[in-house]
């Protein structure tokens, strides 16, 4: 059973979410996990492909999108089936992920826009119904 953790961020700040979703990627690709950034369209998940390349100076993180290498340390995609088992999935989708048990940790940062709260809070519940126990972290 995955463990999961809603990362509280503490403003509302768009690009903010998806720094401190390039920060938990580099953490656990650095912890020798495999990766699956699950944004919540294309052009999110470009979004991401250039913040990756540029949040921080003095380190590269190698990532792809999944249809161009999804065997790639960090993945980039949306519901595709993800390449690695037993890795970590962060979470910028509005929904579950379909492919929830093929995760060894699952991550989902929230912050404090109104529609992602109410859509974090019931993925949180969903997660609870299916007899996981989510974790609130605050950031």
């Amino acid at each position: 059973m995955p463990r999961i953790e809603f990362y509280v961020l503490s403003s509302n700040d768009a690009v903010g979410r998806l720094r401190a979703a390039c920060q938990l990627a580099l953490k656990a690709w650095s912890a020798g996990l495999p990766v699956f950034v699950r944004g919540s369209d294309e052009a999110q998940c470009g979004e991401l492909d250039e913040l990756l390349w540029t949040f921080k100076a003095e380190r590269f993180v190698p990532h792809d999108l999944h249809r161009d290498a999804p065997l790639s340390p960090v993945v980039l995609g949306i519901d595709e089936v993800p390449s690695a088992e037993q890795g970590v999935l962060i979470n910028l989708g509005s929904s579950l992920s379909p492919h929830v048990e093929r995760f060894s940790r699952i991550i989902e940062i929230v912050n404090q826009q109104p529609e992602l709260l109410n859509a974090c809070r019931e993925n949180f519940r969903t997660y609870r119904q299916r007899g996981y126990d989510p974790q609130r972290v605050e950031l």
